[in-house]
């Protein structure tokens, strides 16, 4: 009330005019007649070391229209002035609060000059250090002194101790740094994540009801820094964050960064445990490996989606798939199989596409088409069990997708033409491309097929495509020659992984099969021969490794399931 009166009854030197109606608070007001602020409250802050105080004028409007400059009302100042002590004590907790930040930055400097005095020394009078790595959890080294390597992944300080969780690519391990001089030592005040070090120190298990990565603890009573890392603005946590997006553009940017992170580095460890269980299922089924070319002079998918590069005055391709090869090399070597790269120049920036990508491929002789599916069914089950069957990989698994299930057996069959009539014969019809329903001889669109596997939400044979849309070494269905003997599996969540079909055995319908589809037989000699010696029925198929990921372990992209991915304008880092 006092600083109310105290307004209202001094008399000012300066005056400062506001119109409520169309004044400014900002920067193009000066207070004057003729720039007038806006409210009293941005008045009273504008002025609040003016001196003497100003006189403070309130356009008002009378009955008549006519308007005149009068001092605002004695409520209005209440108000004003109110707000204007909230403000100044929020303005005397900024300046204490930065006061104290100034403090306790001169008291950090201060520490690190001091603890530039601070030497360590390895105490010579404890046990020689056995060396180990996290990997080894054996019960006999608990009670031992040991030295082991790592990066700090988490920092937590307190009065009694500094704890550091460190890593190095086998496990986590907790370490307890006493307070005293190894946390005050000048290496100890500028730890940050990712700080490389070599630990030593007592191995126990935690205390009963405590908690740390395997149960135990490390108690440190010596370290070394072996690679530094930065703080403040170039800090590991400013570079990445696992709030960010991983498929983002600064995430795939730092890649190599995001790769040290728990989910990404599970994805690659998962990744391995999955290539291996393919690697030991095909084994089991009698398949033999082999390493087809990556340069090739031939189409598989079209040559729309080729790379092309010169090679020796000639022109030349990556591959976009080695079934061509695999095809030759079954009347020799009965069943095979790859694991290799492949290379599409989709232009496509869907979450399920990349431009190069680990194929999984076979080929098998004598079969048909039942025996194909049966085949693909068993191996995809087969792998999964393997993964879950492994206490390691089975834990990466329930970190990446807690809820996962195998997939239950026999899996959906559906023909492609059945398809058609469910996506056309929901409530709400699921379209085409073109916002129509679907009809017999429509490339069914990833969205759509998507749906419907999500709404099905079982594992999906979809068989017997149109001849037209299917790729031209095919074989077509003996009961309709519309179609193909040919198979997608789709899988809930991320769709298509596997796309396989019988080949075509004849001879001359492989040579018509060329000419219907503008394609020049004579560079394909190696492939059609096999039909001239000694023909077969037989089958294959190719399995994205991504895509089989990215569903296995809930990946919403297979970008995150490639250490380093590559599709259309992204080949960094």
């Amino acid at each position: 009330m006092a600083a109310t009166q105290d307004l209202a009854d001094r008399t000012a030197a300066q005056k400062v005019y506001i119109d409520p109606a169309s004044g400014k608070d900002d920067a193009s007001a000066d207070g004057t007649e003729a720039k007038p602020f806006q409210s009293l409250y941005h008045a009273l802050i504008t002025h609040l070391e003016t001196t003497p105080a100003p006189t403070y004028l309130t356009l008002v409007k009378k009955e008549d229209a006519a308007t005149s400059w009068e001092e605002p009302a004695k409520s209005a100042l209440k108000k004003a002035v109110g707000r204007v002590d909230a403000y100044k004590k929020k303005l005397a907790k900024e300046k204490d609060a930065a006061r104290k930040e100034e403090e306790e930055r001169l008291q950090r400097l201060k520490n690190l000059e001091d603890s530039k005095k601070i030497v360590l020394k390895q105490d010579e009078s404890l046990p020689k250090a056995e060396r180990i790595k996290l990997s080894q959890k054996d019960e006999g080294l608990i009670g031992k002194r040991v030295k082991v390597f790592g990066r700090i992944h988490r920092i937590r300080v307190q009065k009694a101790a500094t704890f550091l969780e460190i890593k190095d690519g086998y496990g986590k391990l907790q370490c307890i740094l006493p307070a005293g001089d190894l946390t005050r030592n000048h290496d100890a005040l500028l730890f940050a994540q990712e700080t490389a070090l070599a630990v030593y120190g007592l191995l126990k298990r935690v205390p009963e009801g405590a908690e740390a990565p395997d149960g135990r603890e490390l108690h440190v009573d010596y370290f070394e820094v072996v690679g530094g890392a930065p703080s403040d603005l170039e800090a590991f946590s400013n570079k990445v964050s696992k709030d960010q997006d991983p498929w983002e553009a600064s995430m795939l940017d730092n890649r190599h960064l995001v790769l040290r992170g728990d989910n990404a580095s599970a994805v690659m460890k998962l990744r391995e445990a999955i290539e291996l269980a393919f690697v030991d299922s095909y084994r089991e089924m009698e398949f033999t490996k082999v390493s087809p070319p990556a340069m090739v002079q031939t189409q598989v998918e079209g040559g729309s989606t080729l790379f092309g590069f010169p090679y020796y005055g000639e022109e030349a391709y990556l591959t976009q798939s080695s079934q061509l090869y695999l095809e030759t090399v079954i009347q020799s070597l009965g069943n095979v199989y790859c694991i290799e790269k492949s290379f599409r120049a989709e232009k496509s920036l869907t979450r399920r596409h990349l431009s190069e990508y680990t194929h999984v491929e076979a080929e098998m002789d004598f079969i048909e088409f039942d025996d194909l599916l049966e085949h693909i069914e068993e191996l995809i089950c087969r792998v999964v069990d393997k993964v879950l069957a492994n206490p390691t990989s089975a834990a990466y698994l329930k970190l990446l997708n807690p809820g996962f299930q195998k997939p239950s057996r026999p899996f959906m069959r559906m023909r492609y033409a059945d398809a058609i009539d469910w996506l056309n014969a929901q409530e709400e019809p699921i379209l085409n491309e073109e916002g129509k329903p679907h009809v017999f001889g429509d490339d069914i669109a990833e969205a759509a097929e998507r749906k419907m596997t999500d709404i099905i939400n079982r594992p999906i044979f979809l068989t017997h495509f149109p001849v037209e849309i299917k790729a031209f070494y095919m074989q077509k269905d003996p009961k309709d020659l519309r179609v193909t003997e040919s198979v997608d599996v789709l899988m809930p969540g991320v769709g298509e992984i596997v796309g396989g079909s019988m080949r075509m055995f004849d001879y001359e319908e492989l040579i018509e099969a060329y000419k219907k589809n503008d394609i020049g037989h004579e560079p394909y000699y190696w492939y059609t021969e096999q039909r001239k010696y000694g023909t077969s029925p037989h089958g294959g198929y190719g399995l994205g490794l991504e895509r089989f990921i990215a569903w296995i372990a809930n990946q919403h992209t297979v970008r995150t399931c490639s250490l380093y991915p590559r599709f259309m304008g992204r080949a960094k880092p």
